[in-house]
């Protein structure tokens, strides 16, 4: 435990940091029953904090991952952890975008399989002592996201053999001992097994399910520079398409996250910023109307921070996750937070849709190190995951500053 060094401070005030037992390289977290789960980019595990009081988080486990295999992706509810296993691709593609740029399936088709990939599953009725119950399989290189508020259906981002990229899937797990994969949805031109061929560039752009947010029966999915679709899941054993939007080109790709926010007929959307000091384009999270859920239109982005230099400050400048809404979390359909990785956590009032404005900013100092193994990189703030408590306690991770903790004041 130590004390949080932050730059800029506004309507946030500062409570509590861990660097997560010496592995401060944090990538996205849960929180559940006052333990924060965090999965590691570089340190092949996730690890479990006691976070019930803020102020003085103690972590209180580390679970490796299989030799060459990812966990940095997880959800938990209804006493379950759901932990996702795939090829540790940082390892494959040490030059950042030569990850983010065309189809990773179809680069790595043939590898020798030498890592776990699926989902496993872990009873977390002891919040401490997670309990691995089963473990779903893939073909393939793996799973990346997923998607899990409780009861019978997980959602997951799933690359198998035969397709370009990752792709929609649905989880049952009716029986958590034995769950099984029922339906799965992919953009046409994915799915090369059955002789489908992509109609997009795919040495510039990559069509890959980040993750899809559900609620109520639509899932609302994200495909990095496939843009953004509306799937209908009333029947989970078979997923249909309601719409497909994409802004890429001209807009630079990377759709990351899409948060429906259902009272309002309001759809928030982040591209990732993927490349240093802006070599990507400016990115942006829109603001869509969905009254008309086949018809989304864009009528507003967040405001881009400007209170730091953050073009050339170093490291990624612009949106990566946003607060998800989550039904034990803080729920608002006016007050969103989102990670802007060197410009930290942004709060945002969208109380007029159509003329967002800033409600607040947290930008951590910059990492006491770096976990990052890659060369030359800067030491600088990559704020990636943010959840928020409904009493307004804000948790956020850093891929070499590990998990940080304040509470919002706005």
């Amino acid at each position: 435990m130590s004390t949080p060094v932050v730059e800029i401070a506004k309507a946030f005030t500062p409570l509590g940091h861990s660097d997560q037992g010496g592995r401060p390289d944090a990538m996205q977290m849960q929180y559940r029953n006052g333990y924060v789960y965090v999965g590691h980019l570089f340190s092949s595990g996730f690890s479990v904090i006691d976070a019930r009081d803020p102020r003085d988080m103690t972590t209180v486990g580390f679970h490796p991952a299989p030799p060459d295999t990812w966990n940095i992706h997880l959800q938990a509810a209804d006493d379950l952890l759901l932990v996702i296993h795939a090829k540790d691709l940082w390892k494959e593609f040490s030059a950042e975008q030569s990850y983010y740029q065309g189809s990773v399936g179809t680069r790595l088709a043939g590898t020798r399989r030498t890592w776990s990939a699926g989902v496993a599953i872990f009873d977390i009725s002891k919040p401490a002592e997670p309990r691995q119950i089963s473990f779903l399989e893939v073909d393939g290189v793996g799973v990346h996201r997923l998607w899990y508020t409780g009861g019978r259906w997980a959602y997951a981002s799933v690359l198998a053999d035969g397709f370009t990229d990752y792709v929609f899937r649905v989880i049952d797990l009716q029986d958590p001992a034995k769950p099984r994969w029922a339906g799965e949805w992919w953009l046409p031109g994915m799915n090369t097994a059955r002789g489908e061929h992509p109609d997009w560039d795919t040495d510039r752009w990559r069509y890959a399910l980040h993750h899809a947010i559900v609620d109520g029966d639509t899932a609302y999915a994200s495909w990095r520079d496939g843009g953004l679709t509306l799937l209908d899941i009333r029947d989970r054993e078979a997923p249909e398409l309601i719409v497909h939007r994409n802004w890429s080109p001209p807009f630079g790709g990377g759709t990351h996250t899409a948060v429906p926010l259902p009272a309002r007929d309001l759809l928030l959307v982040a591209d990732e910023a993927t490349a240093d000091n802006l070599q990507d384009g400016l990115k942006h999270v829109w603001v869509f109307t969905i009254a008309e859920p086949a018809n989304p239109v864009s009528i507003a982005t967040l405001p881009t921070p400007t209170d730091q230099a953050y073009p050339v400050k170093g490291g990624h400048f612009g949106p990566h996750n946003l607060h998800e809404n989550r039904p034990d979390s803080f729920v608002s359909d006016t007050l969103i937070f989102a990670t802007y990785q060197n410009a930290g956590v942004r709060a945002f009032d969208i109380t007029d849709p159509y003329q967002p404005k800033p409600a607040g900013a947290l930008v951590p100092g910059p990492p006491s190190r770096l976990m990052d193994p890659r060369p030359g990189r800067p030491r600088v703030i990559q704020t990636a995951d943010v959840h928020v408590r409904p009493d307004g306690v804000v948790f956020c991770t850093d891929y070499n500053a590990g998990l940080l903790s304040a509470q919002y004041d706005g």
